[in-house]
């Protein structure tokens, strides 16, 4: 199996000096994720999607793409997700996998019998229009609570703290879901930012847990708009993050009455939308 991190050679070059040493890189490969379907007698199979993905947790990933992409509406429509153990060979199986829906589960040619590419730093990548990528999400419900803006300031260092592997390579999104009291409940790493957020939705669901209403999505890197997209999928309401939003990210959030909050650090934070959610 691919380790997340390849050790390299590099030739540091100074003012004065130059020497080689030894250095991590985050390792970046491509996934396909192939989809089983139809009923038991006359299963069908496509290729969904191909991503470049740092190795790792990949039955999330699949599972959470799905879901953001509203292939799936939860778990129980899954009967399995594995690595493709029917090619007749051996290498190149962990960058295949397979997930089985049940027979009655519905796919729609126009909508999901379409091979496209996703790149490590754009998951939007091959879709025709916004249109296309704007799934059929309700408005989000108010949190009832308040959120106290210290609580928020503590978040970029304890998702720093967590990332593991980005303390080896330095080149690698995270994503985190905090309590409203500031816990950290899980995280998840990967070379692109939309993989990072898949995985840490799809984890969520394969432990069997479905709610994130009251929930703080934070981020490691900017704000894009396939990132709420993704956020309003799971009805996430709360999004804070280290960078900026784009203007598509703020005029979804505020569309759907999502709470927005960029360049957040240890003492100060923007609000883009959602300000009755904060003291």
């Amino acid at each position: 199996m691919t380790t997340p991190i390849q050790p390299i050679e590099i030739l540091r070059v100074g003012a004065e000096q130059s020497e080689r040493l030894p250095d991590l890189l985050v390792t970046e490969e491509p996934l396909e994720i192939r989809v089983g379907h139809g009923p038991e007698a006359d299963r069908e199979q496509f290729s969904l999607s191909v991503t470049m993905r740092t190795p790792g947790n990949d039955e999330a990933l699949c599972i959470g793409f799905l879901f953001t992409e509203a292939v799936i509406n939860s778990m129980d429509q899954v009967l399995s997700v594995k690595y493709c153990e029917d090619l007749g060979r051996t290498e190149g199986m962990e960058n295949l996998m397979r997930v089985e829906l049940k027979p009655d589960v519905e796919i729609s040619d126009e909508q999901f019998k379409r091979n496209f590419y996703t790149t490590s730093s754009c998951g939007v990548c091959g879709k025709a229009s916004i249109d296309s990528i704007k799934v059929d999400c309700a408005p989000l419900k108010p949190m009832g609570v308040k959120l106290d803006k210290t609580v928020l300031f503590a978040l970029p260092d304890k998702l720093r703290e967590a990332q593991q592997v980005f303390k080896h390579t330095g080149g690698l999104h995270a994503s985190a879901l905090f309590t409203t009291g500031g816990e950290l409940l899980i995280y998840q790493e990967d070379v692109g930012r939309h993989n990072a957020l898949d995985k840490l939705i799809g984890m969520r669901l394969l432990e069997g847990k479905n709610n994130f209403e009251q929930l703080i999505l934070m981020l490691s890197g900017r704000i894009s708009f396939e990132l709420v997209q993704k956020a309003l999928r799971a009805g996430i309401s709360i999004i804070a993050a280290v960078g900026a939003p784009s203007s598509l990210a703020v005029n979804l959030a505020k569309e759907f009455g999502m709470t927005l909050i960029g360049f957040l650090k240890a003492d100060r934070f923007n609000v883009y939308s959602g300000r009755e959610e904060l003291l």
